[in-house]
C-alpha cells in the first residue's frame, strides 16, 4: 500500500447531498443513484446503494460481528449530476434569475440548460442545532446590552 498524495480540496462544490448522479467510472459505471453524504475533507461522495464493499466487523460488547456490505466513498470526479429534463449526465453551472436568486443549471453537450432543483433534504441538518442554552452560552440580556454609543463616544476605552 502506497502513501496517498496530497489532493487539492474543492472550495466551490457543485454536487450536493440529495442530487441524482450517474457513476462515470468504477465497478458501478453507468448506474444512477442519489448522493447520501458528501465528505468535503476528502473530495468524496457516498452514493446510496452503490460501490458496496464487504466489511469484516469483530464482535464486541453490545453488537454482533460478521461480514457486512457497506457503501464506500467515490471520488467526486467519478460522478456527474443528471440533467432533470434529458436524464443524461451533465456539468453544473450557476445562473441568477430575474429576481436575483442564484440557481444551478445543467450545461455541457446535450444538456437542456434547465434548472437543477435544490432537494428538500438540504433543509434538514445532519446535526441539529441546540435549542437550549448551554453553560458556556452568553445570556441574551448581556448580548442585547448596548455598551457603546457612537454619537457621544460613551464606552470608548481610555488609551
Amino acid at each position: 500500500m502506497g502513501v496517498k498524495t496530497f489532493q487539492k480540496l474543492i472550495h466551490h462544490w457543485k454536487i450536493l447531498r440529495g442530487d441524482n448522479v450517474m457513476i462515470m467510472s468504477g465497478k458501478d459505471r453507468g448506474e444512477t443513484g442519489i448522493i447520501k453524504r458528501v465528505v468535503r475533507s476528502q473530495n468524496r461522495v457516498i452514493v446510496e446503494g452503490k460501490n458496496l464493499v464487504k466489511k469484516h466487523i469483530k464482535q464486541g460488547q453490545g453488537h454482533e460481528g460478521g461480514i457486512f456490505s457497506v457503501e464506500a466513498p467515490l471520488h467526486v470526479s467519478n460522478v456527474q449530476v443528471l440533467d432533470p429534463v434529458t436524464g443524461k449526465p451533465c456539468k453544473v453551472g450557476t445562473r441568477y434569475l430575474e429576481d436575483g436568486t442564484k440557481v444551478r443549471v445543467s450545461r455541457g453537450l446535450g444538456a437542456s440548460g434547465s434548472i437543477i432543483p435544490r432537494r428538500e433534504i438540504l433543509k434538514i441538518r445532519t446535526t441539529p442545532r441546540p435549542t437550549v442554552a448551554g453553560p458556556k452560552d452568553t445570556p441574551m440580556d448581556l448580548v442585547l446590552e448596548q455598551t457603546y454609543d457612537a454619537k457621544t463616544g460613551k464606552g470608548m476605552p481610555d488609551l
